[in-house]
């Protein structure tokens, strides 16, 4: 039978016990089983590593961040990470948790709104197929790995990872749309001059 739906977690977490020899399950909420407990953890955990890197699909670009009643900008619960725009010089702001820093003023405290760039964590049903895809594969090797620490399925699941991340990039060039001018850091830099 075809595939024609995204991959599901369940899928996932059944190709990591797969990936390892062991038995598939059919639901999530398969309490008590260690190994499918471990699989969704260790999903989850490189969800966030890939996430946390920023693609078209989780990060927003000019992204209001108004200052609360006491003056505290608090940042979505699935904040990444956030950086203020350039033009903002009279504050220099990092995430410290859930809440923006001014490092310049030394403050949690802010008087005006900001805008900022800010990369999300997603739930896994909220990703594009080449994420999921990418990420499943590289939660398996690594799952594969930990569990039999077999050299030649390894180098084969590295082939696949590899393969997964290519398609990733690839998507993610056309959902970017960058362009020398406003795509590139360095050229960013150079026209703010």
């Amino acid at each position: 039978m075809t595939a024609t739906t995204l991959t599901t977690e369940l899928e996932a977490i059944n190709t990591l016990l797969d990936a390892a020899g062991e038995s598939p399950v059919d639901s999530l909420d398969s309490s008590g089983l260690a190994d499918v407990a471990a699989a969704k953890t260790l999903l989850s955990e490189q969800s966030r590593v890939v996430q946390s890197l920023g693609w078209a699909f989780n990060t927003e670009y000019d992204y209001p961040l108004p200052p609360d009643v006491d003056g505290h900008i608090t940042l979505p619960k699935n904040t990444l990470r956030v950086d203020a725009d350039n033009h903002y010089t009279n504050v220099d702001v990092v995430q410290r948790g859930l809440r923006l820093y001014d490092r310049k003023n030394h403050t949690y405290v802010f008087t005006e709104s900001l805008k900022g760039n800010i990369t999300f964590l997603l739930d896994f049903d909220e990703l594009p197929q080449s994420a999921r895809h990418y990420i499943m594969v590289k939660a398996a090797r690594i799952y594969q790995a930990r569990i039999l620490g077999s050299d030649t399925q390894f180098k084969f699941s590295e082939a696949e990872e590899f393969n997964a991340l290519v398609a990733l990039k690839g998507a993610e060039e056309e959902q970017a749309d960058h362009n020398m001018l406003t795509g590139s850091w360095s050229v960013a830099r150079i026209l703010q001059r």
